[in-house]
């Protein structure tokens, strides 16, 4: 039975406070526990997790593209096309800092072992309502969180130029992908129904990025990869 409706400024700030407990804890396990020795993934470089941020881009790029033409909403159809260009140039920033760095990702395919099961998730969803919840309000909302990580990491590694360009060009457009993903749950999420499939996929969403990001860690000692 779905539930009633809440007022969509009440939904939104319950869908909000949920993420940021969720968030939080993805926050939380980024960072090494303190006084604990480096593992060998704590060595990678911020090279190497600025290559990992260019799947991340990619993927943020075909996900808001692949939506466009099956979103009936004028206003979501042109907040996608924003979100796409934004990250598609984000891809050529990281890109070129990678070169700056000497290495050379001509050829470099982010995608070749598949995408990952987040993209999977998303590029399934239906509904405008589900998907702003999902990739504008929850996602972007996560790629603050983990951009923020990223961004102490390389100051740590004394990278002051990957952290400027994020905290001065990457952060701002993810901030406000998600204040634009705030925005139109405003307008969007008014029935029930609609409520119950954004907390779905916000939740989905919240999930698999933890799995993920547990994944990364046990693998490949990963843990402060930045967000899209």
């Amino acid at each position: 039975m779905t539930a009633a409706a809440l007022t969509p400024e009440a939904f939104v700030r319950e869908l909000d406070e949920r993420n940021r407990q969720a968030l939080a804890r993805i926050a939380l396990a980024s960072r090494p526990a303190p006084g604990a020795a480096p593992a060998d993934g704590e060595k990678l470089d911020t090279a190497k997790l600025l290559k990992l941020a260019l799947k991340n881009e990619l993927e943020a790029t075909e996900c808001a593209a692949a939506w466009i033409p099956t979103t009936p909403e004028v206003d979501v159809k042109l907040a996608l096309a924003r979100q796409a260009g934004d990250e598609a140039r984000h891809y050529k920033l990281i890109q070129k800092r990678l070169g700056e760095m000497g290495i050379d990702t001509a050829g470099y395919d982010p995608l070749a072992q598949g995408r990952s099961p987040l993209l999977a998730f998303l590029l399934g969803l239906e509904g405008t309502v589900a998907r702003v919840a999902a990739g504008q309000f929850t996602r972007e909302a996560l790629a603050v969180v983990k951009n923020t990580e990223f961004v102490l990491f390389c100051e740590e590694q004394e990278d002051h130029v990957t952290a400027a360009l994020y905290k001065g060009t990457i952060q701002p457009d993810e901030e406000h992908h998600h204040e634009l993903g705030r925005s139109l749950l405003l307008k969007l999420a008014r029935t029930g129904e609609e409520q119950e499939a954004a907390r779905a996929a916000s939740q989905r969403t919240l999930e698999l990025a933890e799995e993920l990001q547990e994944i990364a860690r046990i693998r490949a000692g990963i843990t402060r990869a930045p967000g899209c």
